[in-house]
């Protein structure tokens, strides 16, 4: 990709990434899971009135999770399951610090829960999906406690947190562990298959040799296979009705940015609600990677008045 595809706000930090970028195989993804997990839960959260605490798995086994409270005014506070991104593979739960779910805590009334769930180096799917419906279902038994007033839901993340996010309220719609009233799946990492956009793409950040390789961890055995069902790999889903309400945006020359439009469109399709923007020329993560950018701004923005859009519903 020549650097002048690159949207102008972001093409220096684009440029940059793209010259730094070295994880490309399964085996690279799984020796920097261990790496990055510890140099990021490390992380200090309290800037984001944030806590870290554990809940307890069915298997008895421990899982940490950061509990961040956001703003307080009038209204009610609402509880956000927020599923960080890192291809499935990589990333922790104090990467709130740099994602859309920041914005939300400065200036929306919420408690997010973001799980530090299994990564896919460690174990594949479905343990990481598990994770996230055990600590959607902590905040409902702990909503009281955690300070959450609405007894209903919403549930975001970015990349593959944005796919898990999707995974999630499939997987609520289906088995009722919990009402979703809105999904925030930004730029989601949701088909394991090659799409327009997917296949031969050499953006910074995220391309098709890290995609397959990711898709190869987080999907272990089933990779490949015809046994790859809907909460793996949302876009598999045949029936995307009754979902909640859905917000995204995409960069246009990132990888997501087909089976995004792909996933929104059958989302309309099926009579479910959704917001989405595309951003000209910007690669994945672009919100935050280069925060500063008028682009990014804009994102950030169209993201919390959508969100304003439907919560002031409840």
């Amino acid at each position: 990709m020549k650097s002048d595809e690159i949207n102008k706000e972001v093409r220096f930090t684009g440029s940059l990434l793209k010259l730094f970028s070295s994880v490309k195989s399964e085996s690279a993804l799984k020796k920097t899971a261990a790496i990055s997990a510890e140099f990021m839960g490390k992380w200090d959260i309290s800037s984001l009135n944030g806590k870290k605490t554990f809940i307890t798995r069915k298997d008895g086994s421990k899982m940490r999770v950061c509990v961040y409270n956001g703003k307080k005014s009038a209204g009610k506070t609402v509880g956000i399951l927020w599923l960080h991104g890192g291809g499935y593979a990589l990333g922790s739960p104090e990467m709130v610090k740099m994602t859309f779910a920041k914005h939300l805590l400065k200036n929306k009334n919420c408690v997010i829960v973001s799980p530090d769930y299994t990564l896919s180096a460690f174990a594949p799917y479905p343990a990481a999906l598990m994770d996230s419906i055990t600590a959607l279902q902590w905040m409902k038994l702990n909503r009281e406690k955690l300070g959450i007033d609405c007894g209903s839901f919403v549930v975001g993340g970015e990349s593959a947190g944005g796919g898990l996010a999707a995974a999630a309220a499939l997987f609520a719609r289906d088995k009722g562990v919990a009402d979703i009233i809105l999904q925030i799946p930004l730029y989601p990492m949701i088909d394991d298959r090659d799409t327009e956009t997917s296949a031969n793409n050499t953006a910074p950040v995220w391309n098709t040799s890290l995609n397959h390789a990711a898709w190869k961890v987080y999907l272990g055995t089933l990779y490949g296979t015809d046994k790859i069902g809907k909460y793996a790999a949302p876009a598999r889903s045949s029936d995307l009705s009754g979902l909640p309400p859905a917000i995204t945006f995409v960069g246009t020359i990132e990888p997501f940015y087909a089976e995004t439009l792909q996933y929104f469109r059958r989302l309309e399709q099926a009579g479910v609600p959704t917001e989405l923007m595309t951003a000209d020329g910007c690669f994945h993560a672009f919100d935050m990677l280069a925060p500063s950018a008028e682009i990014s701004k804009k994102a950030v923005n169209f993201a919390l008045a959508a969100y304003d859009k439907y919560i002031e519903k409840i």
